[in-house]
């Protein structure tokens, strides 16, 4: 390379840098990050790429996500600071267009910045007082887990009579996104919400019509889990007659199953019936007995029995003391 060339190629360079020293924040990272759709509307950088397929239309997402404005270290909206951010649906929840098409080209796990031009975030109006009027916004945003719930509700949409015509494994891949959303729900003490969940899976599979016997069990095999996590749900909600019941039903698909008996005995201890729950756990025991969960309750539950004895028989000494004296 001849000297007058390589002097070029360091004035290139210094002319670059200058630029880039001169330029806003939001246009150094503009130079880094990939044209979305192509109009450069929404600009995308990962910074943390993610595993599985894309975000399905229509999903129900869990994320974490901050909104900044151009030179300001603090966000103007987040979620960081939540333990559990709540499950947000595409079209419904997230409302900024820019932000849902842009979680579209997410993976689960993927951490991601996303440079938002004013026609997909705000508009030119801008949302007084936080977001001025034809604000570019930059978003950092994290996919923890998402849910194809466009199936669930194109499925519930359907009547009776047209669930009963779509395959059984639609309606089993229904059910079991169902269940997620519920054990989503039941992780983060939403128990009520879990509860509508389980009980709306359990009548989509209730309303199936099935035509031989495989099909039978295989809906008796999806219903199994659903009571066993509606029974807990009720414990949690301080309702052991329903904890019971769904216990009960449990119970009845698959006698020995040793949750079902569990769970019936935490239900009988709430209720004060301590030789039913004895029943019920000396069972689950038989099929289990190292359990430490189980082996604890049983405890507990004797020496409740036990106290209850106690207050019993000193609450009829007492009596025939009060009538002896009369």
């Amino acid at each position: 390379m001849s000297r007058n060339g390589f002097i070029s190629v360091i004035q290139r360079t210094l002319n670059d840098d200058e630029r880039l020293i001169s330029s806003t924040p939001f246009e150094q990272l503009h130079q880094r990050m990939n044209d979305v759709l192509g109009d450069g509307g929404i600009l995308k950088e990962v910074i943390q790429p993610g595993e599985g397929p894309p975000v399905p239309h229509n999903a129900s997402v869990i994320i974490h996500y901050s909104g900044f404005l151009e030179y300001s270290d603090q966000p103007f909206e987040t979620t960081v600071n939540f333990k559990y951010p709540r499950m947000m649906k595409l079209g419904r929840d997230v409302t900024l267009a820019g932000l849902d098409l842009g979680l579209l080209t997410m993976k689960k796990g993927e951490f991601s910045r996303f440079l938002l031009q004013p026609q997909y975030a705000y508009g030119e109006m801008g949302c007084p007082p936080f977001i001025p009027s034809a604000a570019t916004v930059l978003y950092e945003v994290q996919i923890i887990d998402y849910l194809d719930s466009g199936q669930v509700d194109d499925f519930v949409a359907m009547s009776p009579e047209e669930q009963n015509t779509v395959p059984l494994s639609t309606l089993l891949e229904v059910v079991g996104t169902l269940r997620s959303f519920g054990n989503r729900c039941f992780n983060q003490s939403r128990y009520d919400n879990a509860k509508d969940r389980y009980k709306q899976a359990v009548i989509l599979l209730g309303n199936r019509e099935t035509q031989c016997e495989p099909e039978t069990e295989k809906i008796k095999t999806a219903l199994l889990p659903l009571y066993l996590n509606l029974s807990l749900t009720e414990l949690r909600l301080d309702s052991p007659h329903k904890a019971l019941k769904y216990g009960s039903k449990a119970l009845e698909m698959d006698s020995t199953n040793t949750k079902a008996l569990f769970r019936c005995g935490q239900a009988y201890l709430e209720l004060r019936e301590y030789e039913s729950a004895q029943e019920c756990l000396i069972n689950a025991q038989a099929k289990k007995p190292f359990d430490s969960d189980i082996n604890n309750l049983l405890r507990k539950v004797a020496i409740s029995y036990k106290d209850s004895l106690e207050k019993e028989r000193d609450m009829y000494s007492k009596m025939f003391r009060e009538l002896k004296g009369q």
